[in-house]
Parts: C-alpha cells; structure tokens; sequence
C-alpha cells in the first residue's frame, strides 16, 4: 500500500511503542496515513536511534517488545493508519550481546554465522589468518596483560575472557600464560588505534562497533529478513526503508530480491489491510545528475533528494559571489566546495580506509597477474586513491553478471580528474582499473577475481565518500551551512523554478511514490534553520560586511602560541551562521535562563562539527586547548553576554530575516505536501524546526502542544501569532486533508508547472496538479524577503507589481488553506491576490471533506 503521507517518529527506552499508541489520534487528526518507525528490533541496550542492531530477530523488548508492537498497530489500524519500519541490513553491533558475532569469536570460520559477516578469513596479514581483528583496547595488548586489565572468568556460555565491561568466548581455556592462551583464539585483541591500518572485516563507515554484513549470502538474507517477512505476512507492517542500501554487495539484486520476497507473502496478509504493493524506499544519497536505477523495483528513495531540490530552490545565485568572498577572506580556504571534498576524501582514505584500500589494491593486482599484467601493486594503489579522490557519486553498481551503463559517465569523470592532478599516476594503470570496473572480463575462467575486486572496490568508494563529505567536508566548509545537508549539492548555491520543475517531472516519470523528505534523523540542521539561512543568499552583501565586523568586536579571544585566534575565525564565521539561523522565535536576549539553554545546545553541536570537522580538533584525539577556547567564546557572547552590543547586533540580524524564513519554510512545506511523491514529516516539525545535527534533533517532542494546535483558530489568529508555529501545522493539515479527499490528484495526477509573467515572476514556483475533474494548483514565492512587510509574514501593499501566474486552471477556485472562494475574471491570477492573506496557497476544484 502506497502511504498517502508519513510521520518518522524515533523509538528509544524513553519513547516507547505505548508511548506512540498515545498520539495515534494526532497522527490521525493531522493527516497522517503511515507512521514511519526507526529500528524496532533488538538494539544495543540504551540505543537512542536502533540501528546497532544486535538481534534482528526479534522486537526490541526496551521498546515494549513485540506485544507492545502488536498493541500499537492495533491502534494504528483503528484508526486507519498503517506503518512503515526502517530495517537495517547492511550492519550489526559487534560485542557479547550479539549471539551472531559471539559465536564467530568462539568458533571461528565453523561457526554459522562466519560467513554471515563480511570478514576477510584468508588475510595476508599471517597473524590475522583464521582470526578476526578485534581493534578494542585502549593500550597495545602486552600492555594491557602486563596491567591486569585482562582477567579469565566463566559466565553461562563458558570459560571468557573480560576486558573491563567486554567479554570474548574461549574456544579453549586450557591453563597457561595468559599470551598464549588468547593467541589460540579465533579472534586478536589488539590496540584501538590500528583498526583502520589492519581491520580484516568491513565496518560501517569507520565504526568499529558495527561490522558488515553480507545480504548476498541467502542464510544471513533470511536470517536478517525472518521477522521482517513475517510482520508483513501478518499485516502488522506495510513497507518499509532500507538503511544505507549502498553499503550491500549487490543493492539491485537485493532490493528486488526484498520486493519479490513482500509481494509473494502479500496474499498471505489478512483481509482486513491492504493487499497492494508493499511500499519499498531505499536511503540512497544521489549526487550531480545521479538516478536510482528503476531496475531496482524500488517505489524510491528516503527523500534527501527532494530535500536537496527544494533547497536549492529558495537560495538565491546570485548571492554566491559575495558568500564566496566572504568565506574565502575570513576562512583563508576555498571558495570551491570540490576542492575541500576533495581534501577530504584523501584524509578518509589515509586515516579510516587505509586497511580496505590495501585489500582493494591487492585484489585488483591478482586480476592483473591472472591477466598476464605488469601492473604493480603500489602503482594500482596510487591509482585507486585519485580515482577514489575523484569519484563523482557515491558508487558505482557493477554485479558478477554485468556492469551498468548508467556508471560509465561516473567513471569517466573520476578517471579524468585522476589523470589531471598531475601527480605521478600511471594513466595506463586508471584506464586498465577503469576498464575493469566498467567492463566485465569475457574470460570465464578470471571473471570471479575482477568481479570480487570491483565489489570491494564500490564497497568502499560508498563510505570514503560518505565519511568525507557529510561526516567532513560538510563541518568544514562555511560558504553558507544551509546547503550543507546530507544528500546536498553544496558546490550549488541555488537554483530557479525552471530547473526545480525538471527534478520534480523527472521524480514523476520514474518514481511517483518516492519519499519526500525535509527533515531526517540525520539532518545538520534543522528545515527552518535552513530556511531561515538561505535568505542569507538574499542579503549576502549585508551579511559579508556583517560579519567581519561581529569578529572582530567580539570579547577578547585566546590565541595560540603563533599568534592565531583561538578558536579560528572560520568556525567563529560558521558559529555565526548557526546562531543567526536556530535563534528561537520566543527567545528575547533580555532571558537569562533561555539564553543558557540556547548556548548548551550550541555547545552540543559545536564540540561535534568542531571534531567532524577533524581540522583542529577531533574525537580520536580531542585538543582539549582549542575546544575550551570555542566553548568559552560562545558561553561568553551568549549565556553570560559579556559585550550586549555585540550580541543585540547579531540578534537584531537574525529577527530581521526571521519573517523571510518563516515563509521560505511554509513554501518548502507546502511544495513538500503537493509534488508527485509521499512526504514525510519528521517527528516535531509540524511546528517550526530549529533543530541542530543530532541528538538535538532528536529531542522529545511536544505532542500534547501539537494536538492542542490542531483546535480550531481563525486565519488572521495564525498569521499574527505566526511564530508560535501553529500556521505551519495549519499548513500541513489543510494541504493532507485534500490529499486526503483526493487520493488519485496527488498519487496519479499529472504535474503541470504553470508560467508566471511580471516583474517578480522569478520570485514564484507555481504548479497544478491534474486528474480527471480533479485539480490543486500550489503558488509559492522564492527569494521574495525583500517584498515582505518588515518583521511580518506579509507582503507589502504594491509589493507584486505586475506579477501573476498564467492560465490557472478555471477550475482552481477554492482557497484550501483559507476556507474560502477566489473571485476570479480569468485565467491570469494576480499573485498579490493570491497571498492576500497567508504568503502561500493552494488552490482546488473542491474543499476536503471535513
């Protein structure tokens, strides 16, 4: 079943299945069809987002278990309401909770499940032959036996070994010096700091705690999807959202694989839930003209490239100059995003990938000796780090049964970049890894090796990527942070309705029920602090005489021994922009209390893009001097307000675009609610978000203020109390209450982009929505903050001039989210008529049933 609109909601100890049963009449009050739930089987205990699964057979008990699950959909269906689960195959937590891992340290590669983890058995490395790395202690290990940190015990499975709160099975305990006895194992404690340098399993990303696994093997498949399988059979689940569908060997075999597995359990299902298709969305990050593959029998992604669309359209380009220069001068780094990924994507291979680009290179050289090639390894390895450096994409999708076509301009491009850096790299040697990655071998008696070497090497292209450009690039780059998102293009400050029109026909014609997506578990920042910064693009050369000026009147700072400031004066430029961006709406700098709370959650986020920024400052080796002085400079000019100048200058900034951001979020809400596709409301934003990156977007949530916002206020109540929030729930009700009344206009209706003439035609995004009798048209402005009134969601009297949008479909003459008719004399509709009295509309052939 197609989900009409969904709401995310984050399962943890302290937000329970019992605890989502309570808000169900909400959920249905708002509009929601699907509740979308994170991980809800067994995680780490105290896990706050699930997905350090230990156990995927079973229903996290610290979530209420299965019972409470069965207790909650039962709810859900009374109500009318399905549910969609994220599931998570490409990963589990290592450690003793885990029975699966547990059993491959105690027996090795006899164990079942040995090859249910992507564990490198034959390693070069003779120590590791046989044995799995175990990369857990804090000091080498003869260190740690001469400290007694090691100790012997016996628990319920058997002789263990402990290492303070660890425990590792013994496959044997016979008697001994301590060395020897845990040099039988399957497994070698070693030294934390050698994992990237010598790991022989493949982690998510650079996380030792969560080890790989592989989907292609059909017992580990069946293992993982047992339960999944049969709450679908069930009725208890209507789809779900596969976590990081990149990290798997073969994502096209296994998403259809998944589909033809649900869809032959669908008769199974009980009469009294749908029995269409299962809904199936896949997390995949698509960059620089990328597509998913419809091949794949995917209904589309989680939405980050919705997100990244929308985005893009409310930035204006023009303000790319003056941010750039800005950057640049305050920063003393590029302008160009490619550049500082490009950095980044160096480092990630260096420092967390260096033990997968060795095992990458040595495959490739066996297919080159297998060939008859004089290719070195040293000089495949070289070649491997520039076309990694360059890769364009997250992945490429090459499968033991052919390569893709759709791959090949990826290739070429990395290939090209790699050749043109003018370092020593043999071209001869990109071109022959180009061809292999590209071309499958005709040679049936080697294929096997290129095509485990080209698996290995899209398995790590996928996280180097993801390490280097959310997890890096992102926190050091400071043009403007609003295009600094997952899934973004922040190479690409804006773009216009025109190329925002295209993206959305494109997601149409290839995947209609796509999630759309404007806020996630995983965002930076939350969707109106990103909404409120993109005026920035407005007002850039405001803001680039701004903030020079704010640095350097800022309260004394400390400087190192060289002389600079500390902190440095980009992350004084990029702590600028986050508080001009989540200052709250209610917050008034005379609040002593409110101020602090704000600050603490500031500290939160700037310790971490300080860290994942790994520039001064990192989690592996925190330089305590630096953090202390970023810490103090925000405590100083927020919570303690040392220099009030200072501080009402940069509030004065951020009330000032505060009503353009308002509009830029109501506009990205309604696009979200009425393009072709299924939106998706992250737990909490019904009401405006300014979040920061996680955990503070995952905060509890509100919902008896939520509900209590639903009750009945009057249009002009909403728009002159806009800053509570309530008029963007507003919003979302009236838009999912037609989508409700009108399922066939938003699920199959046509997209219909209309013209917009006048002055400020650029300043406005407009469409219809088509089927049968059936028609919503949506009207939103663009880069309009200097048409509103000062300090008001309102547009000046005059302000639209000329500007109307062109043959609005004769039919559209209800106003959903007024309650009211349009006085209409033709097919041309004045814009200024249409925002008369909220800054957004959306038109209709008929009003939602109530």
């Amino acid at each position: 079943m197609t989900p009409r609109a969904t709401m995310r909601l984050q399962f943890h100890k302290d937000f329970t299945f019992a605890d989502a049963e309570q808000i169900v009449p909400y959920l249905a009050r708002l509009g929601i069809s699907h509740l979308y739930a994170s991980p809800i089987t067994t995680a780490r205990a105290g896990s706050l987002h699930g997905y350090d699964v230990i156990d995927p057979t079973r229903i996290n008990p610290e979530l209420g278990g299965e019972d409470g699950l069965r207790r909650l959909v039962a709810a859900l269906r009374e109500a009318g309401l399905g549910l969609i689960v994220d599931i998570v195959p490409n990963h589990m937590a290592v450690g003793a909770e885990n029975a699966w891992w547990f059993d491959v340290l105690k027996h090795g590669q006899q164990s079942r499940y040995a090859t249910y983890f992507d564990i490198e058995w034959n390693a070069e490395d003779k120590a590791l032959r046989g044995k799995v790395l175990l990369p857990v202690l804090g000091k080498p290990l003869r260190e740690a036996i001469d400290a007694g940190e090691i100790t012997l015990a016996r628990d319920s499975t058997g002789a263990i070994a402990r290492y303070f709160d660890k425990r590792f099975p013994l496959a044997t305990d016979e008697p001994g010096e301590l060395a020897a006895l845990l040099a039988k194992q399957h497994y070698r404690l070693a030294w934390w700091r050698i994992a990237n340098d010598e790991i022989n399993w493949r982690r998510f990303f650079d996380i030792n705690e969560l080890a790989g696994l592989r989907m292609e093997h059909a017992p580990a498949f069946e293992d993982v999807h047992e339960l999944v399988f049969r709450l679908y059979a069930e009725g208890l689940i209507d789809g779900v959202r596969v976590d990081h569908v990149d990290g798997l060997s073969d994502p096209a075999r296994y998403c259809r694989t998944l589909r033809e597995r649900l869809e032959a359990l669908t008769p199974q299902r009980p009469a009294t839930v749908s029995r269409g298709r299962p809904y199936i969305v896949v997390e995949k990050i698509l960059l620089r003209g990328e597509t998913l593959p419809t091949s794949w029998a995917t209904d589309g992604t989680s939405g980050y490239d919705f997100m990244n669309d929308v985005s893009a359209v409310q930035h204006k380009a023009g303000g790319e100059a003056p941010l750039s220069t800005l950057w640049e001068s305050v920063s003393g780094r590029s302008a160009g995003f490619e550049i500082e990924e490009q950095a980044a994507r160096r480092e990630m291979i260096a420092r967390s990938f260096s033990a997968q680009l060795e095992s990458c290179a040595a495959a490739f050289h066996r297919v080159a000796r297998a060939e008859g090639s004089e290719l070195s390894r040293a000089s495949l390895r070289r070649a491997l780090i520039e076309l990694l450096a360059h890769f364009p994409v997250y992945r490429t999708y090459a499968t033991a049964s052919e390569r893709q076509a759709h791959d090949r301009p990826f290739l070429e491009t990395a290939a090209a970049g790699a050749k043109g850096t003018g370092l020593s790299v043999d071209r001869e040697v990109i071109d022959r890894l180009s061809q292999w990655i590209a071309t499958r071998s005709d040679n049936p008696e080697i294929a096997a090796l290129p095509d485990r070497a080209v698996t290995q090497f899209q398995q790590l292209s996928a996280p180097i990527a993801a390490k280097a450009v959310e997890d890096t690039a992102f926190y050091r780059y400071g043009r403007l942070l609003s295009r600094n998102d997952v899934g973004f293009d922040a190479s690409h400050l804006g773009t216009g309705a025109t190329e925002f029109h295209d993206c959305v026909l494109r997601r149409q014609s290839e995947f209609p029920h796509a999630m759309l997506a404007t806020a996630t578990h995983d965002h930076k920042r939350g969707e109106d602090v990103r909404a409120r910064l993109a005026v920035l693009s407005e007002v850039a050369h405001e803001w680039a005489d701004a903030v020079p000026r704010w640095i350097e009147r800022l309260p004394p700072l400390r400087r190192d021994q060289a002389g600079a400031l500390l902190p440095h004066a980009a992350d004084i430029a990029i702590l600028l922009q986050m508080i001009v961006g989540a200052w709250p709406l209610n917050l008034r700098v005379n609040n002593t209390a409110a101020r602090k709370a704000f600050a603490d959650r500031l500290a939160q986020w700037q310790e971490k893009a300080l860290r994942e920024a790994k520039l001064a400052t990192d989690w592996s080796l925190p330089n305590e001097t630096y953090e202390s002085a970023a810490r103090e400079l925000l405590s100083s000019l927020i919570e303690r307000n040392v220099d009030p100048a200072v501080l009402n200058s940069i509030v004065a900034f951020a009330e000032r675009i505060s009503a353009a951001g308002a509009v830029n979020g109501l506009a990205q809400t309604l696009l979200k609610l009425t393009v072709p596709g299924v939106p998706d409301i992250y737990q909490g934003t019904e009401f405006w978000d300014f979040s920061l990156v996680d955990p503070d977007n995952r905060r509890p949530v509100d919902f008896a203020a939520r509900s209590a916002g639903l009750d009945n206020s009057s249009i002009s109540d909403l728009t002159t109390n806009w800053r509570d929030g309530r008029i963007k729930q507003h919003v979302i009700t009236r838009a999912l209450a037609l989508r409700h009344s009108n399922p066939q206009l938003f699920a199959n209706g046509s997209y219909e982009p209309l013209a917009v003439r006048g002055e400020h035609a650029d300043r406005v995004v407009a469409f219809a929505r088509r089927h049968e009798a059936d028609v919503a048209v949506t009207v939103v402005p663009r880069v309009a903050s200097r048409l509103l009134v000062d300090g008001d969601i309102a547009f000046e009297p005059g302000a639209w001039r000329d500007t109307a949008v062109v043959a609005v479909p004769v039919q559209a003459r209800l106003n959903v989210l007024v309650g009211n008719e349009l006085a209409r004399e033709g097919e041309d509709i004045p814009v200024a008529y249409l925002f008369g009295e909220l800054p957004v509309v959306l038109l209709s052939s008929r009003f939602p049933e109530s």
